[in-house]
């Protein structure tokens, strides 16, 4: 059996998903099963995908239908979900099976890659907040063994803030283990929506949704 899968949702992602699977070609060759789950690309992305994955499934449009679905599809007994636009550190395999030899759950610590002064102060905020808060973000690259993933019941089926709620979920099994190694994400969306409009966005999207707002109405603020 695979010890350890990295799932990976991606939608239209043509223009990166060749250097982001090319990049976990070092993990594959050491086991670790690579599965991505497309959500309906109009793109060459499932092609692309094809020759670099060991699995490339169609799955409902939505993340966390489709990391669900990347999950279902693989029988191993630790999970890992990546976003496109993020790259795991070297070794990142290893540093899995080791954190979850005692935890439950975990998540990586994160960098921005990008051109803003800004970034590094954000990543730094945003691996304080996790830590201090036991809650993790699909940026982290979330990762966890299948037993913890099948008894919070996997991902909610909501369009937005599903790694929130899968965390604080994952809470009630332990605390995460919260790793120094960092995971690289791009900063494509503070780039196009501007650094200070998408910090606000996103503090008064986690607010609104801490005071129990509709998620689907939070995701339409979001787009």
């Amino acid at each position: 059996m695979t010890r350890l899968a990295i799932v990976m949702p991606v939608l239209d992602e043509a223009a990166g998903i060749v250097a982001t699977l090319q990049a976990l070609a070092p993990l594959r060759a050491r086991g670790v099963e690579i599965v991505v789950a497309d959500g309906g690309s109009a793109d060459a992305t499932v092609a692309l995908a094809r020759p670099l994955a060991d699995r490339v499934i169609a799955a409902p449009r939505g993340r966390a239908r489709q990391m669900n679905a990347g999950a279902a599809a693989t029988a191993a007994a630790q999970l890992l979900f990546l976003h496109a636009d993020t790259q795991l550190p070297d070794g990142a395999d290893r540093l899995v099976q080791a954190a979850l030899a005692r935890h439950a759950w975990g998540r990586f610590d994160v960098r921005i890659s990008g051109a803003s002064a800004m970034f590094p102060l954000i990543a730094a905020l945003m691996n304080h907040r996790s830590r201090w808060s036991g809650i993790a973000t699909g940026d982290q690259a979330m990762f966890m063994t299948r037993a913890a993933f099948e008894a919070a019941g996997g991902f909610p089926d909501q369009p937005l803030m599903e790694d929130i709620e899968l965390s604080r979920r994952l809470k009630r099994l332990g605390p995460p283990a919260c790793l120094r190694a960092r995971v690289a994400t791009s900063g494509r969306r503070w780039e196009q929506r501007g650094v200070w409009r998408t910090i606000w966005l996103m503090w008064r999207l986690r607010y609104a949704y801490w005071r129990g707002a509709d998620p689907a109405r939070l995701a339409a603020l979001y787009r």
